[in-house]
């Protein structure tokens, strides 16, 4: 090349690109897997791991934790804020508070990512931000449209619901694991039942054993093993600790 002539980067190889997809996709994939099972401060690098390649190809596509969760759970936030649209244009307000918590605590049993997503605050999760936004709106409304139609008490507000919701909801994955999948039901029309002004249908389910309660308060235990401690799924050092989202428990 002579002196004075334009320079232009050549563009990656077709190949070179799908195999970035891919490795992105499998990413993705495993992270999913792995929040699923161990929440959102698994190990980064078990990630890496699971899906087949190092810890310089996950930093190369996701920088920092936030941008990997965002990429694992957009889809699934979009579904709540569409169940939080559908709540709104319920015939009644309670019917749609009542439907959109069955939707959101349906979702919080599924995996422990979903659960730590929703019940907590992680700073620089664009979608997050918005879901949440979108959350607190929902219950707003119906609340209001609850106490104008006289199904919900006069006196409680967004913030009492929020908070409750978040505190119950982080009891949901230790509950199902103990139990059964959808023994959140129960706890869930119990609170229900406390916003009402009407009196409260029988609760569903059946209520846990002296030994079922037990067993869901060791799950909840900060002692709780990750699922196979002791290999991949161990409390070991952390490569990715310098990408660490810090968590504040405020919904």
């Amino acid at each position: 090349m002579s002196v004075g002539e334009d320079f232009t980067v050549p563009e990656p190889a077709p190949r070179q690109r799908r195999d970035a997809r891919r490795n992105r996709d499998r990413l993705v994939a495993a992270a999913h897997e792995v929040f699923a099972e161990q929440g959102l401060d698994a190990p980064l690098d078990v990630i890496a791991r699971r899906a087949g390649v190092g810890n310089a190809t996950l930093y190369r596509h996701f920088p920092a934790r936030a941008a990997l969760v965002d990429a694992v759970f957009r889809d699934q936030l979009t579904d709540t804020m569409a169940a939080g649209e559908r709540a709104r244009t319920a015939p009644d307000a309670w019917t749609g508070l009542s439907d959109y918590l069955g939707a959101v605590f349906g979702a919080l049993a599924d995996d422990r990512g979903t659960n730590d997503l929703m019940t907590t605050h992680l700073p620089d999760v664009e979608s997050l931000r918005s879901v949440h936004a979108h959350n607190r709106r929902t219950v707003e409304l119906l609340l209001a449209r609850g106490r104008e139609e006289g199904t919900v008490r006069p006196d409680v507000t967004t913030e009492d619901v929020l908070f409750a919701l978040a505190a119950l909801g982080r009891a949901v994955p230790p509950l199902t694991t103990a139990t059964t999948s959808d023994a959140w039901r129960r706890p869930l029309a119990l609170f229900l039942d406390g916003l009402r002004t009407a009196p409260p249908p029988p609760l569903p389910g059946r209520a846990l054993t002296g030994v079922e309660l037990g067993a869901v308060l060791q799950e909840m235990g900060p002692h709780r093993p990750r699922p196979g401690e002791g290999s991949e799924g161990g409390r070991g050092t952390r490569t990715g600790a310098r990408t660490e989202v810090r968590r504040t428990r405020t919904p």
